[in-house]
């Protein structure tokens, strides 16, 4: 439903606090009058500008949040917990300072609660708004991005991560390599597996704090990681005995050669970074708004970061850099270049396609 459907089953209580809020001129006894000047206020370029620039960075978390969730409506512990997670840098409050955010957002005329009696506790965000909201905000990035320099050359990895993941079951068909009491493979077998895949990654070393993105993370590094996670969720691989070997289903799908479709890779990427990034799909998709052309990493970090809550000691730039945009490039999303004044990076077509969630299609 639009801001103006959601306005007629309003109640006139809503209506004269969302009026007050922006100081409307009308008549406030008169429901009719109050729809049109709202809708006049609301409806303008002026005011979803305004909005953006002048908003609290936790403001605009929250309607990040509700923009990227696949919910059509929300409860209120939905929207409290929308809130908190919104407030990461803020001063720890009570929930009532998360009520007054909802409350505030409620009278702002971004927030309506249902019509009937089954949806009267329930609240949702009008269409029209979430729109115009999705389509200046990356307009208002885009302002804050400038064009990076055009690389001598760059680095497009294509489809060869699910190629890898080929070559990785290909090796452990042929190897059924040796576990190590934590259930990783051995170093010798590890570097095993980078003389045998496209993409190689330097091994881990020792110490440094690894969890949160996934099983391996903890042994492998973050290329590797992924494909041993999706071939252990995709049951392509077993565990047995201190060995590494493949299933019945894995060893099946080596006999037909088929490489696994990059939006799959893509899609468990998301849920196995979600627990530590769990706005991630919103940050890949103002990635894609922002880097239809050449553009520096070190602008988007500088432009992307308030929207990205700290994961223990990893802070918002090396989540950007590391965990999100050297993940898009394995899969295939970016290019990277390298230019005098450092990395700049531009979204391919098939990353432009895979970044918009099915709620904004």
């Amino acid at each position: 439903m639009n801001l103006a459907d959601m306005l007629n089953f309003a109640d006139i209580s809503q209506l004269t606090a969302i009026a007050g809020r922006y100081q409307c001129d009308c008549k406030r006894n008169s429901k009719h009058d109050l729809i049109q000047s709202i809708l006049i206020t609301l409806g303008s370029r002026q005011f979803m500008e305004s909005h953006i620039r002048e908003c609290a960075p936790e403001d605009l978390r929250f309607l990040n949040t509700l923009l990227f969730d696949e919910r059509s409506q929300f409860s209120l512990e939905d929207l409290l917990a929308a809130a908190r997670q919104a407030s990461f840098d803020t001063v720890p409050g009570k929930s009532g300072g998360y009520r007054e955010m909802v409350a505030r957002f409620k009278n702002s005329g971004w927030l309506f609660s249902g019509a009937s009696q089954q949806s009267r506790y329930l609240f949702r965000v009008p269409q029209d708004l979430k729109t115009r909201f999705r389509e200046r905000m990356g307009e208002y990035l885009r302002e804050q991005i400038p064009p990076g320099g055009e690389p001598a050359i760059y680095r497009s990895e294509g489809e060869m991560l699910a190629g890898d993941l080929l070559l990785f079951l290909r090796y452990i068909q042929e190897n059924e390599p040796e576990l190590n009491q934590e259930g990783a493979l051995h170093k010798r077998y590890q570097q095993g597996v980078m003389n045998a895949i496209q993409i190689p990654e330097p091994l881990l070393g020792k110490g440094g704090w690894r969890f949160g993105y996934g099983r391996a993370c903890e042994h492998y590094p973050p290329r590797l990681a992924l494909i041993v996670d999706y071939a252990r969720h995709r049951r392509w691989t077993t565990e047995a005995g201190y060995r590494l070997k493949l299933t019945l289903t894995g060893e099946t799908l080596l006999e037909q050669g088929k490489s696994e479709k990059l939006i799959q890779l893509y899609s468990f990427w998301l849920k196995l970074y979600k627990g530590a990034i769990p706005n991630l799909p919103s940050l890949v998709y103002w990635i894609s708004v922002s880097a239809g052309k050449w553009v520096a990493v070190a602008s988007l970090v500088e432009s992307l970061g308030w929207l990205v809550k700290p994961f223990y000691y990893d802070d918002a730039a090396s989540i950007l850099e590391q965990r999100i945009i050297r993940m898009m490039l394995h899969l295939g999303m970016l290019r990277l270049g390298e230019t005098p004044e450092g990395p700049v990076v531009m979204m391919t077509p098939w990353g432009l396609e895979a970044a918009v969630p099915k709620q904004l299609k």
